[in-house]
């Protein structure tokens, strides 16, 4: 539609300058009547025009016999009408009916709506261009593993599962698959938002569209057509961009009267030109001019192009939009319920505490602790060698190793007989650690074990699931924003206080169940605040649905979350905040796009009465097309504008609300 826009402009513009040469106000003015005049130029000048009539306006010719079709009649219907009625006033003027001929206004003002369509598409389009975008991110082919080790270019269409795949230096993934073969870097920014590059090595799962880093890597294909990453956010963007929320039906609604508006207004300027005693062309010319200047593009353009373009921006930092009314109601929460385990923590054991408790220093009760665990499969045990390689300790050999059934482990570590046990096994033998600060521990609900040297109590490690460090960023941000977070978990008291305790929640509810959850939000709800729900997706659906907005978080590569509306593909609760401020910044550029569209109504359409004609001030039909087609260009570039809440999904730490 672009290129036939284009060229119908290009056509009719170079037919514009004989129908100018020919117009006998052209003439007059340029004192070129005797040059120009000839014996039949005026059916000349009827046929140029008619040519542009029907060739440069079709689109609207055609676009306003579709709207009556459905009884939705818009622009095409506005623009259709007001150059059909100068054409076919001009071609009875032309062949007899005493009057004034409008054939040169009436290509101006055809050119100017080409050229106005022509520069609003290619605006549109770099404002819509959400699926276009995303599917831009996948190669066209790819290198298939052939049995002897050589490649092959396929299409990807081709790829099945179990092909292999050779993905070189810098080149894009083409499916989804898993590493058999090399290791490299992968940058995933815009599919998931992920601003660092991900190392990835084998047995890791890529995703088509990523980009690869420095290192060469073999790939098995897993999944193919709609079940791929990419597939299914690309079905989600348009899911997305399909819904209609109210704010674009209030849009809607408002661009049908606008229409109806039109149509009456440029009948009451030409009924009222008329009983003021004015020639009937000025009349006409004013009836077209208002027509022209009232259609109301930019206005069913408002909301549309914001929807477009947020849907576009989420997708790329992998914040999925299910549901485009509830996203847009995110705008007004004033609460957020976190599930704790797997959102607000890591879902792992790891150690907070080291207590000493003998002259052996911390450092050294990590050491043998870590050490004898490393034996065991035990959660508790792999937190605590994870934390002692975090911190760089060497864990000495162990020999004799033997699980304490339901009490932990022992052995002998450095010549010496260790044990790391529970709480238990030092009560049943009667052994008591009175020490304030593993005391305090345990009113925090932290998990504690014992070191003990030669059945001496030597240490304590207290250990807990791991509050994310984004956790705390996202609390405060939230609060910035002026929304309670709150918290449910299946935990005990002491561990849901300490937790919200750290990370400043303003609410929390500890010791539900799964089934629970629901009743908790309703609970929330019940207090009149409008609330989101935030969990894994799984066990957390009736909650999600229970929630305003339901949010899904951590679901890497499977989007496809029903009960969720809205899916953030990495397991940071900053998204959560992200998502939320771009519904403000989204809203916020509706209202905006909303308010111009109606605004310049309000100024355009007295003008183009002429209401300011007794102090010389007129608008041509074409000099008001120009205005119409500036109108919606402004509310594209301002969707556009959007896209600089993109900082707000990068972490910046900005409120939406300024934007």
């Amino acid at each position: 539609m672009v290129a036939d826009f284009r060229r119908r402009f290009w056509v009719s513009l170079v037919l514009t300058v004989p129908v100018l040469a020919l117009s006998p106000l052209v003439q007059r003015v340029l004192g070129l009547e005797e040059a120009l005049a000839f014996p039949g130029s005026i059916y000349v000048l009827f046929a140029l025009s008619a040519v542009v009539f029907f060739y440069g306006a079709w689109p609207f010719l055609t676009g306003l016999v579709s709207e009556l079709r459905k009884r939705q009649p818009g622009m095409m219907t506005l623009i259709a009408l007001a150059i059909g009625t100068a054409f076919f006033y001009s071609t009875a003027v032309t062949f007899g009916l005493p009057g004034k001929v409008f054939f040169w206004e009436l290509v101006t003002l055809i050119d100017v709506m080409l050229l106005g369509h022509w520069i609003e598409m290619r605006s549109v389009m770099g404002a819509s261009g959400a699926l276009e975008a995303l599917v831009k991110l996948l190669p066209s082919s790819a290198a298939k593993l052939l049995p002897d080790g050589s490649t092959v270019e396929v299409p990807i269409a081709e790829l099945r599962p179990g092909d292999r795949v050779l993905i070189r230096p810098g080149e894009k993934v083409p499916i989804d698959g898993v590493i058999v073969e090399g290791r490299s870097s992968f940058n995933e920014s815009m599919l998931t938002g992920e601003s660092k590059p991900v190392d990835k090595k084998e047995g890791d799962e890529v995703i088509g569209g990523a980009v690869n880093g420095e290192g060469s890597v073999v790939v098995e294909v897993r999944k193919t057509g709609d079940q791929t990453y990419l597939a299914q956010v690309i079905e989600m963007v348009r899911q997305a961009q399909e819904t209609r929320s109210r704010t674009q039906d209030i849009a809607n609604r408002a661009a049908h009267w606008l229409t109806w508006i039109a149509l009456g207004g440029g009948a009451v300027t030409l009924v009222s030109w008329l009983a003021l005693g004015y020639p009937f062309e000025w009349a006409l010319e004013r009836m077209v001019t208002v027509m022209v200047i009232t259609c109301p593009h930019a206005l069913g353009l408002a909301v549309p192009l914001v929807v477009a373009v947020s849907t576009k921006l989420t997708a790329q930092n992998g914040l999925l939009i299910r549901d485009r009314a509830a996203f847009e109601r995110a705008r007004n929460l004033q609460a957020v319920i976190f599930d704790k385990t797997g959102t607000l923590t890591e879902g792992r054991f790891g150690v907070t505490d080291v207590v000493p408790l003998s002259d052996l220093p911390d450092k050294e009760v990590l050491r043998l602790a870590a050490a004898l665990e490393s034996r065991s499969e035990h959660p508790i045990a792999q937190g605590v060698v994870r934390t002692a390689r975090e911190r760089g300790l060497a864990l000495p050999a162990v020999e004799e190793f033997r699980a304490i059934t339901g009490r932990g482990v022992e052995g002998r570590v450095d010549g010496r007989d260790v044990k790391v046990v529970s709480p238990g096994y030092l009560r049943e033998r009667g052994a008591v650690v009175e020490d304030p600060r593993v005391a305090a521990l345990g009113e925090e609900g932290r998990t504690t074990v014992f070191l003990l040297v030669e059945d001496r109590p030597v240490g304590a490690i207290a250990l807990a699931d791991i509050i994310r460090p984004e956790s705390f960023e996202a609390v405060a941000r939230l609060k910035e924003l002026g929304i309670r977070p709150m918290m449910l978990t299946g935990d005990a008291e002491a561990v849901a206080r300490s937790v919200a305790r750290e990370l400043g929640l303003d609410d929390y509810f500890a010791e539900v169940l799964p089934h629970e959850k629901a009743e908790k939000v309703r609970e929330v709800k019940g207090r009149g605040l409008t609330v989101a729900m935030v969990g894994d997706g799984v066990n957390d659906a009736p909650a999600l649905v229970e929630a305003d907005l339901g949010i899904a978080i951590g679901a890497g590569t499977d989007v496809a979350i029903e009960s969720a509306d809205v899916v953030l593909v990495r397991s940071d609760p900053r998204d959560v905040f992200a998502i939320l401020a771009l519904s403000r910044a989204t809203y916020g550029k509706m209202i905006q796009n909303l308010l111009w569209a109606t605004g310049y109504n309000t100024v355009a359409i007295p003008l183009a009465a002429g209401v300011l004609y007794p102090w010389g001030v007129v608008l041509t039909p074409a000099f008001a097309a120009a205005l119409m087609s500036l109108s919606t260009v402004i509310v594209a570039i301002n969707a556009k504008l959007l896209e600089r809440a993109r900082r707000l999904v990068n972490a910046t730490g900005e409120a939406a609300h300024r934007s």
